[in-house]
């Protein structure tokens, strides 16, 4: 018997990293899933996306634990793509209990050289796409009079990052979001909260462009040459949080021992947030 025997969780950016390790941490506490990712590249992210066989993957991973998974691929910054990924998970598994609002995407530059582009598929993505989201899901879960919704946003979102302010503005935004919802339907046993991790050890981290971001002194850097400068970055000394770590956070947070839990922000950060107000 699993926490979650019997719900039903639908999740955005679910092919790899927080995604799918969300999807399978609510699946072994018996949650059915739906997935849906964009699995496609976009022009102004620098690093390779996750493809259609990594969302495959994240269902076969979740029904090998004897569950059932919808997984359908979609854009969250569109709305028609999304309210069909909604429509068919509550067609084919009956309802939407948890929601993970969690695509999201990372890109980097001086302030002054992000560029239209860059900054729109940014905040689309990660912050008008959770917008989507929540919107596309919330009608449901207030005609049921329950739910449980988590955001992803990021350290990022609770100070200033050089060189990420689209990425950070986002972020930003999407705690904003969170706080004015909660308030919303805090009477209609629905819980709001985000998630703020610091850096996570998945493919958004581990690539070529990110390992130049942290160390431009080096032509090429591989892992080995980041991982001091980030460990330094931390008050526990590691390099990079676990993504189970932010996985068990998210169970938490969905779970009925959170059910006064609304409304805020949760930072999973090796103690960062120790250093600020």
């Amino acid at each position: 018997m699993g926490n979650l025997d019997g719900q039903v969780a639908f999740i955005t950016g679910g092919a790899r990293g927080q995604g799918r390790s969300h999807a399978l941490a609510l699946a072994r506490e018996g949650a059915d899933i739906a997935v849906c990712d964009i699995a496609a590249q976009l022009e102004t992210v620098p690093y390779p996306l996750a493809g259609m066989d990594d969302l495959e993957e994240t269902a076969r991973q979740v029904e090998a634990l004897g569950r059932r998974c919808v997984a359908v691929q979609a854009d969250v910054r569109s709305t028609e793509q999304l309210e069909a990924s909604v429509a068919r998970a509550l067609e084919e598994l009956g309802r939407i209990d948890i929601l993970l609002a969690n695509a999201g995407v990372c890109g980097f530059g001086a302030f002054w050289e992000i560029t239209d582009q860059m900054w729109d598929e940014m905040v689309d993505t990660d912050l008008t796409g959770v917008f989507k989201t929540m919107r596309a899901v919330v009608p449901h879960m207030v005609e049921r009079g329950y739910g449980r919704i988590v955001a992803t946003s990021s350290m990022g979102g609770r100070m200033g990052n050089p060189n990420l302010a689209h990425y950070v503005a986002a972020k930003w935004g999407v705690i904003g979001l969170v706080k004015t919802l909660a308030l919303e339907v805090a009477a209609k046993g629905i819980t709001v909260n985000a998630i703020c991790p610091a850096t996570v050890d998945t493919a958004m981290v581990h690539n070529d462009a990110l390992y130049g971001l942290f160390a431009p002194d080096i032509e090429h850097p591989t892992k080995a040459d980041v991982e001091p400068r980030y460990t330094a970055m931390n008050p526990v000394p590691e390099p990079w949080t676990p993504v189970e770590e932010i996985s068990a956070a998210v169970l938490y947070l969905v779970s009925e021992g959170a059910r006064m839990v609304t409304g805020t922000t949760l930072d999973v950060c090796m103690g960062a947030s120790a250093r600020m107000p």
